[in-house]
């Protein structure tokens, strides 16, 4: 690991396109004519220098009709003045008129492309073939902003997956020429806070914000929690063919800016109209959450702990700007090369800091939509054509050497003092919407080990620990594999627990047809693994099962010593399950379950019938299956007891009654006041799923019922939802709040 943190600058280069117009950011700051500005970059002591080798600058009209004489002189200049390049291809853009990002040919033109840079310049080995594919394909694919102008998810999601194929291909191009390449992958992190009618859509942004490194790192498997968000899309098989052939960031670039943590509110009232936004469920005023939140948002620093926990691969910050006044433009810099060297100090492997925007910026306060002129001054001033040094350039060189700062730049940013409170003040849970990774109180020392950080369950186990004030440590995929003994093992030596609780697997009933090995491996082979290993230790052990280890013929409820008999493979991978853990270890505690609903959720069927029924839309279900829906903090809940009790063997725990799909979705309609005549029942089979139900599946128990109604049930559900709905605006702050956060005291929320 480095011993020191190195100082990397930049200046704004983006070319984008706006309906026909090309807006090149290199041409409006004067640097396109102005090469000495590289002897002003290298003054400053920067050690390296991201650098534009544009695809729009290049090769405009054609593909194979290149001009390189301005990129040659550029990059032999700074090779001469000691910084090494790391060279760009794509900034912000969707590249030549003759392609966009949701081209089916848009890579493979890239690619080819990256392979002539590359045998052009087969010296530079650092390269970010695609600034922000994730922000650009926001900007260009679901906003709109940016050719190709589309406000559609599915041309999103193409876009997204273009910009990771086209440097998955280009990387692999360059490498060719020159195998030592280093990837330094760039993207906007920050972090989304929410009031608590809107944690959903916090909880999907907080997912997405990983997009680009997660599916360059292979990450984006069926267990990840948006894989069946874009296989819904029509993009499965895409994201498996990433996955197989993945294209790992050797530096991962964290870009973060005062306006990368935003606030999502539902009470429109407290903003003005220029703020207000929505969904296709919601309307609420997105905001940056600097300006809204209290206690302030996590910043920069969290954004690179977050970083590197969830990679752990080198970090950079590749561009640190602010625009504002000079003073707080240094503070702002500053406190990046502060928390860069803090950060190293803590052993986290950061390389550099890079000051961004070294010529300033145009027109980034209408995201590049408008040329109007407004500019943002950084370590030069060039609106008097000589580029003019500012305070920023004296403090680059004060990092670079040493030195006392400039006494007027002393002291905290605006982001640090009551003045950055902009909106009326919101409490914020610090980690909302998803649960801490691990939480313990003094005294502790051996928590319990939960498997399974993406999936509903696993969320809600550990929300429920600590609220009732029980250690716990929440582990995802890259932390304990299940189809892996070592990480199994290393696993629990890492952390000793008392008991392990496996609420990890395959959730896709239907997928699972098609994919019998992998939902076994996922459900059966991996959880009984895991019961031995925690045999072997004397760790009692918790899984869970379903409802669809029966076929559904009893004529009555099922209890625990009813003999399973499956109709389709995810009920066999759980049957199996079951029977191998039991085997496996005697202290084992399966429970069967099913059909999930939560107000903390947005995937389950209850909060499907909510949204669907408040637009007025008609739903259909299922008519003709009978299950018993289970409220899923009652669940985990009563696992957490049944667990301390010392309880072993089979256990139902579902809501106590039974209804059908339809009814159930009456049932909800009628505790929320909506029209439940919008409910039509239907035969299951119309629905065309490739895995067969069983027609009636309710669970009852021998073993004493511990759950409450599934009247009840729905009532408190029904109650927690209008709650959030409809918040007081002054009175509970626990109202404005997350769900999963109980509000005791000011303290705890900090």
């Amino acid at each position: 690991m480095p011993s020191t943190v190195e100082l990397w600058g930049g200046h704004e280069c983006t070319v984008n396109r706006v309906g026909p117009a090309f807006y090149d950011q290199t041409i409006r700051s004067g640097h396109q004519d102005r090469p000495e500005d590289l002897d002003r970059f290298a003054a400053l002591g920067l050690t390296s220098l991201r650098y534009p080798v544009l695809w729009e600058r290049v090769a405009p009209d054609t593909p194979h009709s290149r001009d390189w004489r301005w990129s040659d002189q550029r990059l032999a200049r700074i090779r001469e003045l000691g910084m090494n390049p790391i060279v760009g291809l794509l900034h912000h853009g969707s590249g030549p008129r003759y392609t966009s990002l949701v081209d089916d040919a848009f890579a493979g033109l890239f690619a080819d492309y990256a392979r002539a840079a590359a045998e052009r310049y087969p010296w530079v080995s650092d390269w970010t073939p695609i600034n922000e594919p994730l922000t650009t394909a926001r900007f260009s694919a679901l906003y709109g902003l940016w050719y190709p102008h589309l406000s559609d998810e599915p041309f999103f999601w193409a876009a997204l997956l273009n910009q990771i194929d086209a440097t998955r291909l280009a990387m692999r191009e360059i490498r060719r020429v020159n195998p030592d390449a280093r990837l330094i992958q760039t993207e906007d992190l920050g972090r989304t806070y929410a009031t608590r009618p809107l944690a959903p859509q916090a909880e999907f942004e907080n997912h997405r914000r990983w997009l680009t490194w997660d599916l360059l790192a292979g990450k984006v498997t069926p267990d990840h929690p948006l894989f069946g968000r874009l296989a819904s899309c029509g993009f499965g098989d895409r994201l498996r063919a990433i996955a197989d052939d993945p294209c790992p960031p050797d530096v991962l670039g964290v870009n973060h800016y005062l306006t990368s943590e935003r606030f999502l509110d539902h009470r429109l009232d407290a903003y003005p109209p220029e703020r207000h936004g929505g969904n296709d469920w919601a309307r609420y005023a997105d905001v940056e959450a600097i300006r809204v939140t209290l206690p302030a948002p996590g910043g920069l620093e969290q954004a690179l702990e977050e970083a590197w926990a969830r990679y752990g691969r080198p970090l950079a910050v590749t561009e640190s700007h602010n625009g504002c006044t000079r003073e707080e433009q240094v503070r702002w810099v500053r406190e990046a090369w502060e928390t860069a060297q803090r950060l190293q100090g803590r052993g986290v492997d950061i390389r550099a800091v890079t000051v961004w925007a070294l010529l300033g910026t145009y027109d980034w306060n209408s995201l590049l939509t408008q040329p109007l002129g407004h500019y943002e001054t950084g370590a030069f001033d060039v609106r008097a054509g000589e580029p003019r040094p500012t305070a920023i350039a004296a403090e680059i060189k004060r990092l670079a050497q040493g030195g006392e700062p400039h006494p007027g730049t002393e002291g905290p940013g605006w982001w640090r003092r009551d003045i950055r409170l902009e909106f009326r003040p919101v409490f914020r849970h610090a980690e909302t919407p998803e649960p801490r990774s691990a939480w313990r109180t003094d005294g502790t020392r051996r928590p319990l080990l939960i498997v399974g950080a993406t999936g509903t369950l696993g969320k809600a186990l550990a929300r429920a620990c600590e609220w009732r004030g029980i250690a716990y440590h929440l582990t995802a995929r890259a932390e304990l594999s299940l189809d892996d003994e070592a990480s199994i093992a290393a696993c629990l030596d890492t952390w000793d627990p008392w008991a392990v609780v496996n609420a990890a697997g395959w959730v896709r009933v239907d997928e699972a047809e098609d994919c019998r090995d992998d939902c076994i491996a996922a459900n059966a082979t991996g959880a009984v693994r895991l019961a031995a290993i925690c045999a072997s230790r004397g760790l009692p052990v918790v899984g869970y099962s379903s409802d669809l280890v029966f076929d559904g013929t009893a004529g009555r409820p099922y209890v625990e010593s009813d003999a399973p008999s499956p109709l389709n493979v995810y009920g066999e991978s759980k049957a199996l399950a079951e029977a191998g853990v039991r085997e496996a270890n005697p202290q084992s505690l399966m429970i069967r379950t099913a059909a999930f609903f939560s107000p903390y959720d947005p995937y389950n069927f209850a909060s499907h019938v909510r949204r669907t029924l408040s637009a007025g839309h008609s739903l259909p279900a299922a008519e003709d299956l009978v299950v018993s829906p289970t409220y899923v903090p009652d669940l985990v809940d009563a696992s957490l007891d049944l667990l301390l009790d010392g309880e072993t063997g089979v256990r139902h725990l579902a809501s106590a009654g039974q209804a059908s799909w339809a009814d159930f979705a009456r049932m909800v309609a009628r505790a929320l006041d909506l029209d439940e005549a919008l409910v039509i029942g239907v035969e299951a089979k119309s629905f065309g799923w490739a895995a067969q139900r069983p027609p009636h599946v309710p669970l009852d128990t021998e073993r004493g019922q511990v759950m409450p109604s599934l009247d009840n049930a729905v009532a408190r559900y029904a109650a927690i939802v209008r709650q959030a709905e409809f918040a007081p605006e002054a009175e509970a702050m626990a109202d404005l709040l997350h769900p999963d956060m109980p509000v005791r005291s000011l303290q705890r929320l900090s």
